[in-house]
């Protein structure tokens, strides 16, 4: 079957092939071509020459059981490049994703547009992300960026719910290097300009990053797997939530300054090595991902006090939007682990639209439908507290644990403003003495949950091994629930 494949080429490169590629991913045996036949638009440009599949692979098969469509790319065809037909077989392989309801997985590994086609070329693009728009919110779609991917290209993944990049074998850019420089002078390599450490830590586009090809393909299958929407909600088993805490009680350290690392607090409320980071190196401050708890597939979202606190800026808000966002489109619930002492304050991020930036979340949180459980870990401050799917925003259940703070800011900064007055022109040591005083007073009075747990804001106060029961249960509890919606076309995201 490998043998009309020119898969040394790719081997001297140190890549899978495109077939490789589509069999190490799927099932054995599962892979059935569609358009093994079809050839390259306009031969005469090429002198006669007739291109293989036009260059692209495309097909169904199944991952661990689970129907899948998939193309991917073949470098050693025309540099991979798109022209007309190669773009009408990706398009309509999402077509018949989007009429079997079923995830769409995309190999790109392409040389750009094929230029001998011309404006043909870019149709063959645009029927592409008119598909990916139509799947979007309706069936799960999977980008792997397994070499370069330059100009129009970039925008399919773009679209799509998840990108993997694969170090020293991912590029992604609008423009190359010798475009840049040209233009503006500026001198960087294709790695510097949009190698896989760039999309993964600084620009965001990345969701998924890998060492090597087949580490990448692996956490492919895992993730179709954690999304089958047969398996969000599987029978209730009792003994599936029951769990032996190790140290969930301890985790939250005494002293409410001092940092600690919410993973450990995922991990414990999870079921053992389920949960999936998503956009581990970007926006450290918030930790998202997929997971199960008691065999059930949840979406997390946590603010990370290990890295500036746990505060919210642009953006960490962009990547809790987007979770939130998928997980809505596919009918998975939402647990929110809130320890957030605001929106991040300053010059730079008021440049940068923390307002629209922090608009998204909010408006992500409260156009979602599914069950929204929200745990208040420790603190929970000002128009923070809101945005991390509070009641205000239609969370189903919210509970704090047990010295779980609630308040508009921080008890030092409030005293500032409430006695702002009362401290002008008090002597400085009689000053620090009746500041101090008010900072206890609005510590003993507003910092903690009293007054939300009695306007019914948060609904119970839970110890922490308690805890993950409580979400099991109420998982089940909403399992059919539905939202009262108001009728219109759409709603206008502040992107």
């Amino acid at each position: 079957m490998l043998d009309k494949y020119n898969l040394e080429a790719q081997h001297n490169k140190g890549k899978l092939h495109a077939i490789e590629r589509i069999l190490f991913l799927l099932d054995k045996d599962s892979f059935h071509e569609i358009g093994s036949g079809i050839t390259n638009y306009s031969p005469e440009a090429f002198r006669g020459k007739k291109f293989p599949y036009d260059g692209v692979i495309t097909g169904y098969g199944t991952i661990n059981g689970r129907l899948v469509y998939l193309y991917s790319q073949d470098f050693t065809v025309c540099g991979g490049t798109l022209g007309l037909k190669h773009g009408r077989k990706i398009a309509h392989v999402i077509e018949l994703a989007i009429k079997n309801k079923c995830p769409i997985i995309g190999i790109n590994d392409s040389g750009g547009a094929r230029i001998q086609e011309a404006v043909n070329a870019l149709a063959g693009y645009g029927d592409i992300f008119y598909y990916n728009t139509m799947a979007s919110g309706y069936i799960p779609q999977i980008s792997i960026i397994a070499g370069a991917c330059a100009g129009g290209a970039v925008y399919s993944p773009g679209i799509t719910d998840f990108v993997f990049v694969i170090d020293n074998i991912s590029k992604m850019f609008v423009t190359g290097p010798d475009v840049v420089r040209s233009v503006t002078g500026q001198v960087c390599t294709a790695e510097e300009l949009g190698g896989a450490q760039i999309h993964a830590t600084k620009s965001g586009v990345a969701h998924f990053y890998h060492e090597t090809e087949k580490s990448c393909l692996t956490q492919v299958r895992e993730l179709v797997t954690l999304l089958d929407q047969n398996e969000i909600y599987p029978a209730k088993k009792e003994a599936s939530v029951k769990k032996r805490f190790s140290r969930i009680d301890s985790i939250l350290p005494e002293e409410s300054r001092k940092i600690y690392d919410v993973k450990e607090v995922i991990q414990e409320l999870l079921d053992k090595n389920s949960f999936m980071e998503i956009q581990a190196e970007f926006a450290k401050n918030v930790v998202v991902g997929l997971g199960k708890l008691g065999e059930i597939t949840v979406g997390i979202i946590a603010n990370q006090p290990n890295f500036m606190g746990g505060v919210l800026d642009c953006n960490s808000s962009d990547k809790v939007a987007r979770l939130i966002r998928f997980c809505d489109s596919q009918n998975i619930p939402i647990i929110s682990l809130v320890d957030v002492p605001g929106f991040m304050p300053g010059i730079e991020q008021e440049h940068m639209g923390i307002i629209r930036h922090g608009a998204k979340l909010l408006y992500a949180y409260a156009e979602a439908t599914v069950p929204k459980l929200t745990v208040i870990l420790r603190k929970s401050y000002g128009g923070a507290y809101i945005g991390m799917c509070s009641k205000h925003l239609k969370a189903d259940y919210v509970y704090a644990w047990p010295n779980a703070e609630i308040a508009v800011m921080g008890a030092e900064g409030a005293a500032k403003i409430i006695y702002k007055s009362a401290m002008k022109g008090m002597e400085p040591e009689d000053k620090k003495v009746f500041y101090n005083e008010k900072v206890a007073e609005y510590n003993a009075n507003f910092m903690n949950s009293r007054i939300a747990v009695e306007e019914g804001y948060v609904d119970e106060i839970l110890l922490p091994s308690e805890t993950r029961d409580r979400l099991y249960q109420d998982l089940f509890a909403l399992k059919n629930k539905q939202e009262l919606t108001v009728v219109k076309k759409h709603g206008n995201i502040p992107l």
